[in-house]
């Protein structure tokens, strides 16, 4: 029985990380999973979003905030530090370079932080709805 618990597992975890990546953009977990219930993928709500949190904290997913929803998309650079320019229309998303990093430190202390970890999301209009 634990050998086919197992075997599920591992088969949800990569239907999630196959849906993640077909995703064109950020995706919600509830899209996420509803699009798995439509390609008749058994998996639970809870484990769709145990999965994406497991890959974002293993760096193979990006996570933004949508008002108090939170977004997941696949990392294209998983070995490198970057943040986002977002789309606040049609929720397209580029990876940009962190520029500064020193600033962010700098901040920090001058606040009294010892800094930990940030991430940046810009948002704005890209240039297809600019023209729309």
């Amino acid at each position: 029985m634990a050998k086919q618990l197992g075997t599920r597992s591992t088969a949800q975890k990569e239907a999630v990380r196959q849906a993640l990546t077909d995703a064109p953009g950020f995706i919600t977990v509830q899209n996420l999973h509803r699009g798995l219930r439509n390609q008749r993928v058994r998996v639970g709500l809870a484990t769709v979003y145990r999965q994406l949190k497991g890959l974002a904290t293993d760096g193979l997913a990006d996570v933004v905030m949508k008002g108090s929803e939170q977004l997941f998309r696949t990392c294209e650079q998983p070995d490198k530090h970057h943040h986002h320019l977002i789309c606040e229309l049609c929720g397209d998303a580029v990876e940009i370079d962190p520029g500064d990093e020193d600033w962010f430190a700098r901040v920090a202390r001058e606040h009294g932080f010892a800094l930990t970890r940030h991430t940046i999301e810009i948002y704005g209009r890209c240039s297809r709805c600019t023209k729309a």
